[in-house]
């Protein structure tokens, strides 16, 4: 019988290119990757069970500490199923605001997950310019919360902080600068040679096999599917909001996809300025007891929070999915399988955005 696999090769749990810990391990012909498994589990929290049995108010902080890199998303979709459950209206200055800050959170999240791949392809000076432009990205955010990480910004019926005509004008500075520099970036990255040799039909995934995957986020957009949540959310619709999609289905259109996201939230961010109306930022409200379900775009794809509350606002059950678990399936399973050199095993890893933290919470 004829051997068909070399090398079983073993990748991580550590190593110098994943930001979190987790082990991949090709079985290979060659250097080509004829399949592909993840072993998961290396910092499992338990988050959810902590959750449960505490007022809403303890719980609003443990959400947004699930993540480091997109804490804004799951305080925003935790707090809007509790509004959900309790029937809390939120004024329409703080509907603005909220969608202000999360597409900020977009912003230097697609931008730590670009760097992470051009840094991964050893195109340092370009990883370098998007991590030094994304600090400007994180004071935008400090400038309105207060904080650049763990903000706790959203609250049932609205906001913590307005923003004034002063703040206002060093955001509209920010987004300009933001979108000066990224088209240069984003330029570079299109016309590189280099990014182009390790990038272009490398990490393949069809529209089919996304699907069958349930991907969500860039990494399905980059596939040509449809699927955005912020298409759902009363806000955005409001303010005319169309997905980001490509179809050429690789590495390189996974990291375009997310450069147009971050011109696109620009964008919405100057929308929010220009539409935004007068008024107050919060409504008050009491959680009641009740049971709910609401979804949100994170930036790496569709985030959902189950909640049940008991009459005192306690958390009696809840349960979170976030996008990583669909698209590490995705990226194993799929974009991996038929990759011809074992050094495109981890850009292709990454060109997915994994993130551990959130997987396993």
């Amino acid at each position: 019988m004829r051997k068909k696999v070399d090398v079983s090769l073993p990748i991580g749990p550590v190593h110098p290119i994943f930001k979190e810990p987790a082990r991949i391990r090709c079985e290979t012909a060659g250097e080509k990757v004829i399949s592909a498994e993840i072993d998961l589990g290396y910092v499992k929290k338990g988050i959810e069970n902590i959750m449960k049995g505490r007022p809403w108010q303890e719980v609003m902080f443990l959400a947004e500490r699930i993540c480091g890199i997109c804490s804004v998303i799951h305080n925003m979709v935790f707090i809007e199923t509790v509004e959900k459950i309790s029937e809390i209206d939120v004024p329409q200055r703080a509907l603005y605001l909220r969608v202000i800050v999360n597409e900020l959170d977009r912003i230097q999240s697609h931008m730590l997950a670009n760097y992470s791949y051009c840094y991964t392809i050893e195109h340092e000076t370009l990883a370098m310019y998007l991590l030094n432009l994304r600090e400007t990205a994180m004071d935008l955010i400090e400038l309105i919360t207060g904080a650049r990480i763990t903000c706790a910004y959203m609250i049932p019926g609205g906001v913590r902080y307005d923003l004034d005509d002063e703040k206002m004008a060093v955001l509209r500075a920010g987004l300009d600068k933001l979108e000066k520099d990224l088209t240069r970036f984003d330029g570079m990255f299109e016309g590189g040679s280099l990014i182009g040799l390790r990038s272009r039909q490398i990490g393949l995934m069809s529209e089919e096999e996304g699907r069958i995957s349930h991907a969500v986020g860039p990494t399905a957009r980059a596939s040509g599917i449809v699927l955005d949540e912020r298409m759902n959310h009363p806000t955005y619709q409001k303010l005319g909001f169309e997905p980001v999609i490509r179809y050429e289905c690789d590495n390189y259109a996974r990291i375009k996809v997310r450069f147009q996201e971050i011109f696109q939230s620009i964008g919405l961010v100057r929308k929010c300025l220009d539409d935004m109306p007068e008024g107050k930022i919060r409504g008050g409200g009491i959680v009641k007891a009740g049971k709910g379900s609401w979804a949100g775009e994170a930036p790496r794809g569709e985030l959902t929070y189950n909640i049940e509350t008991d009459e005192y606002g306690r958390i009696v059950d809840i349960g979170i999915r976030t996008p990583s678990i669909m698209n590490i399936e995705a990226c194993i399973h799929y974009m991996l399988k038929g990759v011809n050199s074992a050094a495109d095993v981890t850009s292709t890893y990454i060109s997915s955005d994994p993130c551990i933290a959130c997987n396993e919470r």
